[in-house]
């Protein structure tokens, strides 16, 4: 699995795809055919790879609730890149980490972590590729949830990946403007450790599952050919989750009016009609009706099996709202309407009112798979950003610098295989002030989950798991040839009625300093706390690390 998706990521940078802004899948939104002025293209600047090796020794000291002490070396080997070009560019960072334990050979662990996106104009403003792909460990205890940047011990590792790929179109025939996107994506989990309820139940952890998402839009703005916009939208998402062979399918049309009333804010409002369904198959089940589990802890699938319909709704959707652009560096879209057979808000809010600063914020509501939640995160960032990383171990926890204000890749929450509804909130913000940068990130999630009746997963229908997040970064060059960083996080995942509550954070503090021109000297410190209702005792843990870092 790690040379298979070290491939994908260097394929991904191979490809340099996207280009257009990626739609998400949660909610088709209104017409953008607004009179405010289009988004700025992108800054020029000369390109920067990065390949670089580090050699370090770490100490690590368990504080709760035991005392142990362990040493071991760490190498690892990556590329920071970034080209950045008028209609195409990439971002990548990848990193290859191997821990060499001495008497304690559980340490002995490799790691791929890394994240890409990338843009590649087919056609100049018309036609272009995108892809991106994600590589990240994260902490799943046994009650199936999940934290965002979290203490990772051997027994509790798990990893996910992501990988999309496909084109976008944006371009416009004579008064109409057309824009499109066809994405495909593939999402894996995998977790050391059998998960386990606190009642001693086994949590159907998520495997993997494949996402289709297509949408089209034909529309005219105001005063082109009538005094208000109108615009025409397909589209659609489905992901088969491996899981009890589950399917998520979600298709939609609709129309969309906009009504200017200055020139920098206008009303919009469409209708439509959806058709959403969420089904499954059974477990296999022994002579005595028991679930059959197999090996790896999940459910195994009766592919015989009918497939049994958990959630179906067809009918009329519709939401109103207001559109304000006052420049090409503000932008803010906010709804409300009926969906799902129920009402939804959703919206975005971005202020980029310079390359050394950005803010974005956005509200959400969708029907996916805990693999659709991740690879449409991926979809959503820009193709220019820097990865922040945990300075003593190298994982990427989802903190991004990026151009538009997009810092965070998401809450990864809940593990649980079943599919849901999701809604919930994020917001990010950066800032760089002389020689120091600073990125946050915060947000809350809430999933609702979806299971047929009459199936091993019909206990989870309706049980809802809640995810609260912050996490920020900070750097400092003191001087010409030194730099400080620090990190922390906060994580609370929240499963009412199910046991399995969960606080995690930390807090790193990083020294750097040029030997040479390539050779720099690292000194690193981190605590890390880790609290869950499923476990009698909590953790704790201070880390130190020293080394050197080679950039050829």
């Amino acid at each position: 699995m790690i040379r298979r998706f070290a491939s994908f990521l260097l394929a991904a940078l191979a490809l340099l795809m996207g280009g257009a802004p990626a739609v998400a899948q949660q909610q088709p939104g209104p017409s953008q055919q607004g009179s405010g002025p289009a988004p700025a293209q992108a800054e020029r600047r000369g390109p920067s790879v990065q390949p670089y090796i580090e050699v370090g020794q770490v100490l690590s000291a368990e504080l709760s609730p035991g005392d142990d002490v362990l040493t071991f070396s760490q190498v690892a080997v990556g590329v920071d890149i970034n080209v950045q070009g008028r209609n195409s560019g990439a971002a990548v960072s990848l990193r290859y980490e191997r821990n060499i334990g001495y008497d304690d050979n559980s340490v002995d662990t490799d790691t791929v972590s890394g994240i890409a996106r990338g843009t590649l104009a087919v056609v100049p403003n018309a036609l272009s590729l995108e892809a991106g792909a994600l590589a990240s460990r994260t902490r799943a205890d046994g009650g199936g949830g999940s934290t965002l940047n979290p203490l990772v011990q051997q027994d509790a590792e798990a990893r996910f990946y992501s990988f999309y790929a496909g084109p976008s179109l944006a371009t416009r025939v004579g008064v109409v403007d057309l824009t499109g996107v066809a994405r495909v994506g593939y999402n894996r989990f995998e977790n050391d450790a059998v998960l386990v309820s606190p009642q001693g139940q086994p949590v159907d952890a998520f495997d993997d599952s494949v996402t289709y998402t297509g949408q089209l839009r034909a529309g005219v703005r105001p005063d082109d050919l009538l005094p208000v916009g109108i615009a025409v939208t397909a589209g659609g998402f489905q992901e088969d989750i491996g899981n009890l062979d589950q399917r998520v399918r979600d298709l939609y049309v609709r129309g969309d009016v906009t009504v200017p009333l200055t020139r920098s804010v206008a009303l919009v409002a469409g209708a439509g009609y959806e058709d959403v369904e969420i089904s499954s198959r059974d477990a296999v089940r022994d002579a005595n009706g028991v679930p059959v589990i197999g090996p790896d802890g999940r459910f195994v699938t009766d592919s015989a099996a009918p497939r049994r319909i958990a959630f179906d709704v067809d009918g009329l959707l519709w939401d109103v709202g207001v559109m304000w652009r006052p420049s090409s560096r503000t932008n803010l879209t906010a709804a409300v309407g009926r969906r799902y057979d129920s009402t939804t808000y959703y919206g975005t809010f971005t202020y980029v009112p310079s390359r050394r600063s950005a803010f974005a914020l956005s509200v959400y509501d969708g029907v996916s798979g805990f693999g659709g939640v991740i690879n449409n995160a991926l979809a959503g960032l820009s193709s220019d950003f820097t990865a922040i990383r945990n300075p003593v171990t190298g994982d990427f926890g989802g903190l991004l610098s990026d151009t538009e204000g997009q810092a965070v890749v998401g809450a990864l929450g809940s593990v649980r295989s079943a599919a849901f509804r999701g809604r919930g909130v994020r917001a990010s913000y950066q800032r760089q002030i002389g020689r120091t940068t600073a990125a946050l990130g915060a947000g809350y999630d809430r999933r609702t989950f979806i299971a047929a009746a009459g199936t091993v997963l019909a206990p989870f229908d309706g049980l809802t798991d809640e995810s609260y997040y912050v996490i920020g970064g900070l750097t400092r060059q003191v001087s010409a040839d030194a730099s400080l960083a620090t990190n922390a996080y906060v994580n609370w995942f929240d499963a009412p009625g199910n046991g399995s509550d969960t606080t995690a954070m930390g807090a790193s503090l990083a020294y750097n300093r040029a030997i040479t021109e390539r050779l720099t000297g690292r000194a690193a410190i981190a605590v890390d706390y880790f609290d869950s209702e499923f476990t009698a005792q909590d953790f704790a843990f201070a880390t130190a690390l020293v080394g050197l870092r080679y950039n050829f």
